[in-house]
């Protein structure tokens, strides 16, 4: 008899952000490194941030990342540095600082991202 999926708890989604953070902090840390020597511990960053897409998935959530998409108001990330710029200025997602977590019934807690304007010539 299969169990039913557990429920996602605050203090789940307060872990899985954070280790999502860190998973993150460690790539970019480990690019620094010999490429010879980068494989090894970039792949132990993916398994982390898999682990964590499968815990809450069987708790009914999932992470996500709005990095490189056209910015439009009303996003589920709160953008940081959305006063550096005009009203006019046509802005992409430049970094995602905290992912978006959904639920079964929408938005369990908002992302936070920084904007940068949309590169000459990109598509909306």
């Amino acid at each position: 008899m299969t169990q039913p999926p557990a429920a996602v708890t605050p203090a789940v989604v307060d872990l899985a952000v954070d280790a999502w953070k860190l998973a993150r902090l460690f790539e970019r840390v480990v690019a620094r490194l010999d490429a010879g020597e980068q494989g090894r511990y970039v792949n132990q960053a993916r398994f982390l941030l898999r682990r964590i897409d499968a815990t809450l998935e069987a708790a009914g959530a999932r992470l996500v990342s709005i990095e490189g998409q056209v910015f439009e108001p009303g996003q589920a990330a709160t953008p940081l540095n959305l006063a550096d710029f005009d009203a006019d200025t046509p802005l992409v997602v430049a970094q995602m600082l905290e992912p978006i977590v959904m639920g079964r019934e929408g938005v369990l807690r908002m992302g936070t991202m920084l904007l940068q304007p949309r590169p000459q010539g990109a598509s909306p």
